[in-house]
């Protein structure tokens, strides 16, 4: 265990080296199940993080998973303890967010408190917690037909509440790129989105955030066309990825190695922060003309 590790930390590391020893085991979820007499669902929610295993149960899981070496068990159980550390409950738990939220994206909010880098890459929109609140307002409007107005207000007060959380810390590394499309799309209309990039030029020019734009003329396929976030936590990544049709957490080493190699490397060939925050520039003086003119 790593000094000072939070209880989400610490939780994420059990469940991940119980799942791992698991699967090398070649052991189903329901043969664990039957074998510690649980049920299968309290297997599932300890491997997805949703329930926190005492240092009792895990010490006879363990053996039974073949991990026997006295400094492993060790430090597992010390993770196991500082995982069950009683916490003030999440603004994100609360019964409306919980409602109103995905699971996965509910998740991604615990990790975002506790990540050390995130890298954030877009091809439709500016990522969620870097919108305002009427640029989010606006967004949600265009999914009308697959949210409720619930739902929709919902994940506004969630976004704001990302967004206020994430630029208080002052002990994380935000990384965002973008398709050039994002900085040209006016969602919400030209005055809802020239404050858009006004906010975001100002957390570039502080360095709050490093911005980068992929540029029309690069052809540069990141992710098979699905915006993600990539999440450092401890010694691991997260990669919390959606789509049109929904969204998915991702935990897996080769998965995320590989998003991580393909953003860094794209990362490098397209336009810098200065080049980037100009054409920014550029655009907010087209939607302050009401869009008469247009970037080269």
């Amino acid at each position: 265990m790593a000094e000072g590790d939070s209880p989400t930390i610490a939780r994420r590391r059990v469940r991940l080296a119980l799942r791992e020893a698991r699967e090398r085991a070649d052991l189903t979820q329901l043969q664990v199940a039957e074998e510690m007499e649980w049920s299968l669902s309290k297997v599932i929610r300890i491997e997805n993080g949703d329930v926190s295993i005492s240092p009792n149960d895990l010490r006879p899981l363990l053996f039974y998973l073949g991990i026997r070496d006295k400094a492993a068990v060790a430090a597992m159980i010390a993770d196991a303890r500082v995982a069950r550390t009683r916490q003030r409950q999440a603004w994100y738990q609360a019964p409306g967010f919980r409602e109103n939220l995905t699971d996965h994206l509910r998740k991604l909010i615990e990790y975002e408190s506790e990540a050390a880098e995130i890298r954030s890459y877009s091809i439709y929109y500016i990522p969620g917690p870097l919108q305002t609140t009427a640029y989010a307002t606006a967004l949600m409007q265009r999914y009308e037909d697959e949210l409720t107005e619930e739902q929709r207000s919902w994940r506004v007060k969630a976004r704001a509440m990302r967004r206020e959380a994430l630029l208080s810390r002052n002990d994380v590394q935000i990384l965002m790129m973008v398709d050039e499309s994002v900085l040209r799309r006016t969602i919400g209309g030209p005055e809802i989105f020239a404050d858009q990039l006004r906010d975001i030029k100002a957390l570039a020019e502080n360095g709050t955030v490093r911005v980068r734009m992929v540029p029309f003329s690069l052809d540069a396929s990141v992710t098979n066309n699905a915006s993600f976030d990539l999440l450092v936590l401890g010694e691991g990544e997260v990669l919390y990825r959606e789509t049109g049709i929904g969204d998915e957490l991702i935990e897996d080493r080769e998965s995320t190695a590989k998003h991580r190699a393909r953003y860094d490397k794209v990362w490098q060939e397209v336009a810098d922060e200065d080049d980037t925050i100009e054409f920014i520039r550029g655009q907010i003086e087209i939607l302050e003309g009401n869009g008469s003119r247009e970037t080269r």
